[in-house]
């Protein structure tokens, strides 16, 4: 059995690549981070446009009727540029929300119990809940309504508007990344809104957003390894490169470690979508992406601390990310659970 990428796999992945450089590299992302710029529409079009959201489409809704493992590649690539914005959101939403697939809606998630990201550019918003998942919309016919001014929730399969909620802008790590937080007031009144549902397909959606997320995490842990390995290779201690002293060659070396072991669970989960395996890889992705940062800051001494140094950005994108779609504790909770079947205990 074969497991190397294939042609096709390599040409995709070398493509967004090539468009993730031309359309942002250091300089653009840095001009986006001074000017506060969380979102490029530009850029969504264009992601649109090259099939990012629509890949797993079939082709009779105008998609390349591609898999997840096609989309890892792509989501491995945006976390190693590390492209802003509500990707993973706007890619599964793709076959549900207007204009998701051509990248002219901007799709936010809401977790429960957890800050929306970029609610303030989203024109729609999936709502993650126990029974299901809905979207944030106008009228039948309408384009949807932006502005964090209102959240939908899905309640028995019906979406309502949670009249009364509010939604206010909180403090955020990872400077690319805004966060709201959405209050409902107890005992709200529901407005019945006719909309189109989305397919109540919640616990799929969630496992597949984790994957995407690992894969990210992964695209990140992979360049933060690069970035070290360059600058150990560039900077000079004593007369010699500082890649050339044993405790830096181990720290680099410890890094591709991790990284490769996070590539290996994130590619074999892709393969097979499994919700156990999916959790494991989201821990080991979430590890190598937060660990090889850290390691990465060390190698780069105390200019890795300093704001025009990059692998901070890196840092604090991982930590973020780390606690979306699946955290930790309901990734250990998953594997522990999953081993406790399989050795005939109860859950």
């Amino acid at each position: 059995m074969d497991f190397q990428l294939s042609d096709d796999q390599r040409a995709l992945r070398s493509g967004i690549r090539d468009i993730l450089a031309g359309r942002f590299g250091r300089d653009r992302m840095r001009a986006a981070l001074d000017a506060g710029t969380a979102v490029d529409r530009g850029l969504w079009r264009e992601l649109g446009e090259a099939g990012f959201f629509a890949l797993r489409l079939p082709e009779t809704e105008g998609g390349a009727g591609l898999g997840l493992p096609e989309a890892v590649l792509l989501f491995e690539e945006a976390g190693r540029a590390l492209l802003p914005g509500p990707l993973i959101a706007t890619h599964l939403a793709a076959g549900a929300v207007k204009g998701a697939a051509e990248g002219t809606a901007v799709v936010a998630a809401l977790e429960p119990g957890r800050p929306v990201e970029h609610l303030g550019d989203a024109d729609a918003l999936l709502v993650l809940g126990p029974e299901g998942m809905g979207a944030r919309a106008s009228e039948p016919g309408a384009e949807p309504t932006p502005g964090p001014e209102r959240a939908y929730a899905v309640t028995g399969g019906e979406l309502r508007d949670l009249v009364g909620g509010a939604a206010e802008p909180v403090r955020s790590l990872d400077p690319f990344t805004p966060l709201w937080r959405i209050t409902v007031p107890a005992g709200a009144p529901h407005e019945r809104r006719s909309v189109e549902l989305l397919p109540r397909r919640t616990a799929r959606w969630r496992d597949e957003g984790a994957l995407l997320a690992a894969a990210e995490q992964l695209g990140s842990a992979v360049r933060t390894t690069e970035m070290a390995v360059q600058h150990a290779g560039e900077r000079e201690q004593f007369g010699a490169p500082i890649g050339s002293f044993q405790a830096v060659k181990h720290l680099c070396a410890d890094m591709l470690v991790r990284a490769e072991l996070a590539r290996c669970a994130v590619y074999a989960a892709a393969v097979t979508a499994d919700p156990v395996e999916i959790a494991g890889a989201k821990l080991l992705a979430d590890e190598a992406a937060v660990r090889n940062a850290r390691d990465c800051l060390q190698a780069h001494g105390g200019m890795g601390f300093t704001w025009e140094a990059d692998v901070h950005l890196h840092l604090k994108r991982a930590w973020l990310r780390s606690g979306r779609w699946i955290g930790a504790a309901a990734a250990e909770e998953r594997l522990a659970s999953d081993l406790r079947r399989g050795a005939g205990m109860p859950r």
